[in-house]
């Protein structure tokens, strides 16, 4: 993946709503803008929180609310409870916003947005520097990451080639370098020995398209014998 930042994909042209706007007038801008969501930003510029599609979900659900049963009220907490009545009664953006925002600033890399948006499994995350709203990043935008354009890799000797790609299977816990050779010629990297698995000889095939300077990959191992496999 191209070394970007969420500078280099963030969208800069963000619909933004002050923290009086009505809950109503947030589903219809939703609706009639395509998006997801819009941040809230007070009389300064400054984010204080983000209004999406499962807020304004949350709140409809809140109508339909059954009291507490007696049950339930012995391990109620007032402070939730209160919070979570605010958000699915409110009528304004201030009211049912999400304060707990996924943000990143603008030096961080796709990379690290990307397991963000895994992690929490989210739509968006917001580039905030200084408590201002610079932009956001989708999920749409990240996969400009994908195709951007890379430089063209470096004219590197076969050697060179051999011994990043060696170094780069030696940090992971999951190659078998005893049993795999590597060997470089014009470029093409050819992975001999046994292999343990197709998923453990597909990795090594991926990891080593990705060093600089490999213009191909050739599998030529072969299974490992079961004598091999009880030694080890």
């Amino acid at each position: 993946m191209p070394r970007l930042s969420a500078r280099d994909l963030m969208t800069t042209e963000v619909v933004t709503v002050p923290p009086a706007t009505p809950v109503l007038s947030i589903a219809r801008l939703l609706a009639d803008r395509g998006i997801s969501a819009v941040p809230v930003l007070d009389g300064s510029g400054k984010l204080l929180g983000i209004v999406t599609e499962a807020d304004l979900i949350r709140r409809l659900a809140g109508e339909a609310d059954h009291p507490t049963s007696w049950l339930g009220s012995l391990f109620a907490s007032a402070e939730r409870d209160a919070a979570r009545y605010a958000r699915t009664h409110g009528a304004t953006a201030a009211d049912v916003m999400s304060t707990d925002i996924a943000s990143v600033e603008p030096t961080t890399p796709a990379a690290e947005v990307a397991h963000m948006m895994e992690d929490r499994n989210i739509r968006r995350v917001l580039v905030v520097q200084d408590g201002r709203l610079l932009g956001l990043v989708s999920r749409a935008d990240l996969l400009r990451a994908l195709v951007a354009p890379t430089q063209q890799p470096m004219d590197l000797s076969d050697d060179r080639i051999r011994t990043a790609v060696i170094a780069a299977i030696r940090k992971q816990p999951w190659a078998d370098t005893f049993y795999t050779l590597v060997d470089v010629k014009d470029g093409v990297v050819e992975i001999n020995g046994f292999s343990r698995s197709t998923e453990v000889q597909r990795a090594l095939r991926v990891l080593a398209e990705n060093v600089p300077g490999v213009k191909s990959v050739e599998d030529r191992t072969t299974p490992m014998p079961a004598y091999l496999y009880a030694a080890g």
